[in-house]
């Protein structure tokens, strides 16, 4: 009887790791071995922040999660310690987090994972991660347009100041035509 019961908890925790990795964006697998207590606690509440979450699950049931959603690519990597990040949003901010923290605790190692359903080598994760975050963008991008406008206005003003000296000089040459020809018509014999 214990059995199965035993059974039924490992089934239904499959099936709830399955439809959470079904929802995610971003499934990451990472070697936690070594991690400390206070080092996991920040990473997980960075993670929070970041719309991610970190989950400490036995490699079976990981391993038949991932069956369950024909993600079976990382098969071998999963020995040892495994944890899985996983996002349902925005991929590529918990992935920061999880590359900055692997960064500064050497035994903290990503595997590999799937973002958006395709899988991404250890490699391909980390140049993913490096690459700058929407917000950096939209500010280069902002900064770069910011520029344009500005060099733009001072064109055009500089246009404006060139007219405005140009008539300035042609100013004096009007008046003497008009008082030219004016004279002319005074001195000019009446018909």
């Amino acid at each position: 009887m214990a059995n199965k019961s035993i059974i039924a908890v490992k089934e239904e925790k499959v099936k709830s790791l399955s439809e959470e990795i079904t929802k995610s964006k971003l499934i990451l697998l990472v070697d936690y071995r070594g991690t400390n207590v206070a080092d996991d606690t920040k990473l997980r509440k960075d993670l929070r922040e970041a719309n991610g979450i970190s989950k400490v699950v036995k490699n079976n049931i990981l391993k038949r999660a991932l069956d369950a959603d024909k993600l079976n690519d990382f098969d071998k990597e999963i020995v040892g310690p495994t944890a899985v990040i996983l996002a349902e949003e925005d991929y590529l901010a918990p992935l920061k987090v999880v590359y900055k923290f692997s960064k500064d605790h050497e035994n903290y190692i990503i595997k590999g994972g799937y973002i958006d359903g395709k899988a991404m080598s250890k490699e391909e994760v980390i140049q993913l991660a490096k690459l700058p975050s929407r917000e950096e963008l939209l500010s280069k991008l902002a900064g770069s347009l910011l520029q344009t406008i500005a060099k733009t206005a001072i064109a055009l003003d500089q246009v404006r100041i060139k007219k405005e000296a140009e008539e300035g000089a042609d100013a004096p040459k009007a008046e003497e035509t008009v008082k030219a020809t004016e004279t002319a018509e005074t001195e000019a014999p009446a018909k």
